[in-house]
């Protein structure tokens, strides 16, 4: 089948002052319809860490990585973000053991698959939510699978995430680490932006180089997660990449190298789908100049 994406043509170059101002439009809305959807799963998003500036900051992430898509194209991957940050607060920082991590796990699975949510439960209840609203989209017949394999290939890694820290002081080593890098969720989020924005899905082979291109996309936002975050990880007991044996010259120096392979991956996607391809791109590039500077968690 051929690809067809609903929004409009992508935008490779520069922006100028006129589509920065497009863009900060659409963030502007964007932002809004997350402080409401966080207002629609209090339980989820009360704790302190969630402040206005979270809201804000994913919200110009994601209007800057598609600045030729409008709030309402842009509204499943938001949505589908927002529970990530909801699913990392629960495994990473609220769970007290890898059991209790792999409770939720379960739970997100099963409802994945079809089983209500706990009506109690705030997360397994937007994941609900999200699964219905997604499963009305075209391309969900087919690369539905795709989206459940994202999400049990994230809540593994953050499962072993999670084994990794109640392992302490041991540690894994920095390729392993980076070889568990599904636990950032980027893929999975991706997934779920690549079904609501296109009308059906690619031949097999094209589906599988979109992944590929979006797991190496992955791989340098995780390093570059994590020279962002390395002080609020070392506060919360987050795992690092710089925190296992390699200083932050090495890791600038595996960012740009992933980079590289990361725009070789993109680069044949480019003529069949370019809207996907520059998404990948300028995620990337968003992420690089984001965290160089902040983070998108509030204070504990």
């Amino acid at each position: 089948m051929s690809h067809v994406a609903t929004a409009g043509t992508p935008i490779t170059g520069p922006l100028s002052p006129v589509e920065c101002g497009r863009v900060s439009a659409v963030a502007g809305q964007v932002g809004r319809r997350m402080r409401a959807w966080a207002e629609s799963y209090p339980q989820l998003y009360s704790a302190k860490p969630f402040d206005p500036e979270l809201f804000t900051t994913l919200a110009l992430a994601s209007a800057f990585s598609g600045p030729w898509l409008t709030a309402d194209e842009l509204r499943m991957a938001n949505r589908v973000c927002l529970w990530c940050f909801g699913l990392d607060w629960r495994i990473d920082y609220l769970a007290s053991s890898p059991d209790q991590a792999r409770e939720t796990a379960r739970q997100c699975l099963q409802v994945a698959d079809g089983a209500p949510p706990a009506a109690d439960d705030d997360l397994t209840r937007f994941l609900a939510d999200i699964r219905d609203e997604l499963g009305s989209a075209p391309a969900y017949a087919e690369l539905g699978p795709v989206w459940r394999d994202e999400l049990a290939r994230m809540l593994e890694a953050m499962i072993k995430e999670a084994e990794w820290k109640h392992a302490a002081p041991a540690r894994p080593s920095f390729e392993e680490y980076l070889g568990n890098a599904d636990n950032l969720g980027f893929c999975f989020v991706f997934a779920a932006h690549w079904i609501a924005t296109t009308a059906s899905a690619p031949p097999p082979p094209d589906v599988a180089a979109i992944r590929e291109a979006s797991r190496a996309v992955q791989r340098v936002v995780r390093l570059l997660n994590d020279l962002g975050t390395y002080q609020r990880d070392v506060e919360w007991g987050d795992l690092n990449a710089l925190l296992l044996g390699v200083d932050r010259d090495e890791v600038q120096r595996r960012i740009a190298d992933l980079a590289g392979q990361a725009r070789e991956a993109i680069a044949p996607l480019r003529e069949a789908h370019g809207a996907l391809a520059a998404y990948l791109e300028r995620q990337m590039d968003f992420c690089a100049g984001f965290y160089g500077v902040a983070d998108y968690w509030g204070a504990l």
